[in-house]
């Protein structure tokens, strides 16, 4: 037994550190992707909301698929080796594209893709490896999602900063080196995860397979290059693949039965609400990021901050310090059967969530004569906001494998990542309405407009919060139902 645990760990660490680096790229991309919009692409506030918000809803929109190759095409580990390739080429063309707008969207196109055939399967991977071991599964993806942060915050400190020095070009291209450190790491402790994954990884490899999907990545990088200067067709396609995900969902609830029934319908609500957790998460790249440049003072602990994008980094800061905490109270009450229920730790996050964006709201109050917020406003906002993260997001894909079938796990990962893409289009939609024109320069001028959002998001998220709670006994007795033993 105790070789197996110390093989267990080994397993752990090295999805842990894939993870890591392929999300040191993502996030190094999407620290600055906004204010490069505008900055070199020459949009306005407004539109450069909306081409990410679109970006970005393709980032997550083309998990489910990438999740369904890797359950029933590929298996979960090539996948995983497919998506991670795409996406250290994806960088690397960023890196290349200059203020080229066609290059730059036809990049963006590649990482989307490359991101789809990759998010579901990592996740996928860890929760069969603790399929035997369902007490300590949100103790592991609390730490699981730890790497996610310690990635995002190392690429979200480093590309600002390199980029506003020597370039985005250079910024790109470490973002790439991200990726190439994740294939390495992966293609040199795969063997940790031997035997584990999905049955059409456990069949030998079909080249025929292989190049149908790859025909496939392309044809989707064309279509998503175009649809980046469509984005009405962008929506309309994510409309009709969120339909199409929840409805083949609902199909699945209707064909189970019993207690795996009950659960999913559980499942289905708790991704429901998770989406509104999204389009408050939206806001960080986007208006909270918009707010920080041109409201907040540029300098933090007597150090002068010149890139304010860097701020960011006080999301990942703050997950990176409260993830060892939380998965250790997880695995302790878990011990003892004492831990709080998911629908539990949703509505706690949400208020938590709702508490992040009234401290920003109520800033307004105290900026000085030049409407310049002190820093740690933005501070305690990001504290709030990222606790709550780590009760929603970083325990959905816990939430995933607990509550269904490991043979729908993967899809149904595709669809929890889902709930992002959809977000994003609605986060983009409510950061709109802090845009404020290019001429418009004067902080006193911007600061009532992003305190009026901000506020009116707060309340709405604090109602939002009261249904919450009100809906957890209803989720706890979904997600507690047994099947009755059959009497011999």
């Amino acid at each position: 037994m105790a070789v197996q645990k110390v093989d267990h760990q080994k397993a752990f660490n090295m999805l842990f550190f894939l993870e890591f680096w392929e999300r040191f790229g993502y996030y190094g991309l999407q620290a600055v992707l906004a204010s490069f919009f505008v900055k070199s692409l020459g949009m306005e506030d407004a539109e450069s909301f909306v081409v990410f918000g679109a970006f970005s809803a393709m980032v997550y929109g083309y998990v489910a698929l990438g999740g369904y190759i890797g359950d029933k095409v590929l298996g979960t580990q090539r996948t995983i080796l497919l998506g991670a390739i795409t996406l250290m080429i994806g960088y690397a063309l960023m890196a290349f594209a200059g203020t080229d707008k066609s290059m730059v969207f036809f990049a963006l196109a590649v990482v989307a893709c490359g991101n789809g055939i990759f998010k579901a399967n990592p996740s996928s991977l860890l929760s069969k490896l603790y399929a035997d071991d369902q007490s300590h599964l949100d103790s592991a993806f609390t730490m699981y999602y730890m790497a996610v942060n310690i990635g995002s915050f190392i690429s979200m400190l480093l590309v600002p900063i390199i980029g506003g020095r020597y370039g985005l070009s250079l910024g790109f291209s470490i973002c790439a080196m991200g990726l190439v450190l994740a294939v390495g790491s992966f293609v040199g402790f795969r063997h940790l995860v031997r035997g584990i994954d999905s049955p059409a990884g456990a069949r030998p490899l079909s080249f025929t397979k292989l190049g149908g999907v790859i025909l496939g990545i392309i044809a989707m990088v064309f279509a998503s290059a175009w649809m980046l200067t469509n984005l009405t067709v962008a929506h309309w396609l994510l409309a009709i693949i969120g339909t199409g995900v929840f409805l083949v969902f609902i199909k699945m609830i209707f064909a189970s039965h019993g207690a795996e029934r009950s659960k999913m319908i559980a499942a289905l609500i708790l991704i429901v609400e998770a989406i509104a957790f999204f389009t408050l998460y939206q806001q960080m790249p986007t208006s909270l990021n918009f707010f920080a440049i041109k409201n907040v003072e540029h300098s933090i602990l007597g150090l002068t901050v010149s890139d304010p994008e860097v701020f960011q980094t006080l999301n990942p800061f703050w997950i990176m310090l409260a993830s060892p905490i939380l998965a250790w109270m997880y695995s302790h009450f878990g011990d003892k059967g004492t831990d709080l229920s998911m629908p539990a730790k949703f509505a706690i996050g949400m208020s938590l969530c709702a508490v992040s964006f009234l401290v920003i709201g109520f800033s307004g109050r105290f900026a000085n004569a030049q409407g310049i917020v002190s820093v740690w406003w933005l501070v305690a906002s990001y504290l709030f906001q990222s606790l709550g993260e780590l009760l929603i997001s970083g325990l959905g894909l816990s939430m995933i494998s607990k509550l269904v079938p490991q043979r729908l796990i993967g899809f149904l990962m595709g669809a929890w990542f889902l709930t992002s893409a959809i977000s994003a289009v609605t986060g983009a939609w409510v950061a709109t309405f802090t845009a404020v024109p290019k001429d418009v320069t004067d902080p006193l001028l911007t600061l009532p407009i992003y305190t009026d959002v901000f506020t009116k998001i707060g309340i709405c998220t604090a109602v939002l919060t009261v249904v919450m709670f009100l809906a957890v006994p209803l989720l706890n007795r979904l997600i507690n139902k047994e099947d009755k033993k059959a009497v011999a």
